[in-house]
C-alpha cells in the first residue's frame, strides 16, 4: 500500500514538473513511522521494546 502511494505521488510529480518544477517531497506522519518501526522490532529477538 505504501509503495503504491509513493509510486502514484512520483507519477503525479513528474506530470507537473514542467509547469511547476519543485523538489519531490514525500512524508509520513509519526504514527505511520512508529507502526512500521514496531513491526520491524517485533521480528528482532531481544529488541527489548
Amino acid at each position: 500500500q505504501s509503495l503504491r502511494a509513493l509510486e502514484n505521488d512520483i507519477r503525479d510529480w513528474i506530470k507537473t514538473w514542467n509547469d511547476d518544477p519543485q523538489p519531490f517531497v514525500w512524508t509520513k506522519d509519526a504514527d505511520e513511522i512508529l507502526d512500521r518501526l514496531a513491526s520491524y522490532l517485533d521480528r528482532i529477538p531481544g529488541a527489548g521494546h
